[in-house]
């Protein structure tokens, strides 16, 4: 009993809740004629979708910044990086490997702004991240009618310049990532290995990161500032770095995304990626201040298999699509639970 009790302590109900209704929405699958192979490989391929996105959160929420509201300044840069590996016209590996680059530079070039910034208003940063998300897509919107883009597959057909709402990668660097070393379970059921391994790959990074003398910094200033200062830390500095990461971390995450989903999203595509990615880490089991991989793994499984599964499983029961509002109510719900419990 004592050990029951551990167990829902440590794990907490809203995860053991949402985990029963997900396990409940497999078994009821059959039942009403949705294919197992087929749910398990929608569950599977969403997560690794998401998974490095969640995994951006992590930074810094560990040193103290909060939930990264302002995660489309990462997307940005990762969307500049896409575009411009397609304006080169580069094709398979080398595509994807040039949008990394080109991202990653300007994710740090912006994280770094970013971070001076939350700097200024230590204690409100999660709603002046919000403000500087949406401020930057807007602006953003505009900058990606005027850019010099000349890819016919990029640039509107109609005038020739200004990008498109959504770019095909079809034939640029589509599923590269994906399909490394994929495994075919049943014809509905493959397994895109090379997501997976992908992200295990950034886990352990942000893993090994954390293990270093800037990570364990980065954990004492998240932990107690105070202390932290005292004992010689450069706070600012690391909440910076901390930034930093976690807009390189989104930046990467989208172009996984994208390689996966097979296109560019471009304008206000990146502020959709907010509230999952948030409330994905939450359902983890992760708080305002603290997160670990272990975390981002659990809630990326929990919230994207209640977004696959919901649709296809209750919609047939009941005939009636309430897929999106299960979907607001929880990833809404989640945040406001962590945002209730913070600090303890």
């Amino acid at each position: 009993m004592m050990a029951v009790k551990g167990f829902v302590k440590d794990f907490g109900w809203p995860r053991i809740i949402i985990g029963l209704f997900l396990v409940s929405l497999f078994v009821m699958g059959p039942f009403f004629d949705v294919a197992s192979d087929m749910s398990f490989n929608d569950v599977v391929v969403r997560f690794g979708m998401n998974a490095v996105l969640v995994l951006s959160m992590v930074p810094m929420i560990q040193s103290g910044c909060g939930l990264n509201f302002g995660i489309p300044v990462g997307l940005v840069a990762g969307l500049l990086g896409a575009v411009m590996s397609l304006e080169f016209h580069l094709t398979g590996m080398l595509g994807i490997l040039v949008a990394f680059g080109i991202a990653m530079a300007v994710a740090a070039i912006l994280g770094y702004g970013y971070g001076l910034l939350l700097n200024r208003v230590k204690g409100d940063e999660m709603i002046i991240a919000t403000y500087v998300g949406y401020s930057f897509v807007f602006f953003m919107n505009m900058m990606w009618i005027v850019l010099p883009f000349r890819n016919p597959a990029s640039v509107q057909g109609f005038k020739g310049e200004g990008l498109r709402v959504t770019i095909s990668v079809q034939e640029y660097w589509y599923h590269q990532i994906s399909d490394f070393l994929k495994i075919k379970v049943t014809d509905n059921f493959i397994i895109p290995t090379g997501m997976l391994l992908f992200f295990a790959l950034m886990a352990l990074l942000v893993w090994a990161f954390f293990r270093t003398k800037i990570g364990t910094a980065i954990t004492a200033v998240g932990s107690n500032p105070e202390y932290a200062r005292a004992a010689g830390v450069d706070v600012n500095k690391m909440r910076i770095v901390s930034v930093i990461l976690s807009t390189v971390l989104a930046s990467i995450g989208i172009i996984v995304y994208q390689q996966s989903f097979g296109f560019v999203q471009m304008f206000n595509a990146p502020l959709s990626f907010v509230f999952p990615s948030v409330a994905a880490i939450l359902l983890g089991g992760a708080s305002v201040n603290k997160a670990t991989i272990a975390n981002v793994v659990i809630g990326t499984i929990l919230f994207q298999g209640i977004l696959t599964m919901t649709p296809s499983v209750i919609n047939s029961a009941i005939s009636i699509d309430v897929s999106e509002i299960i979907r607001i109510i929880v990833s809404n719900g989640m945040i406001l639970y962590a945002l209730t419990r913070k600090g303890r």
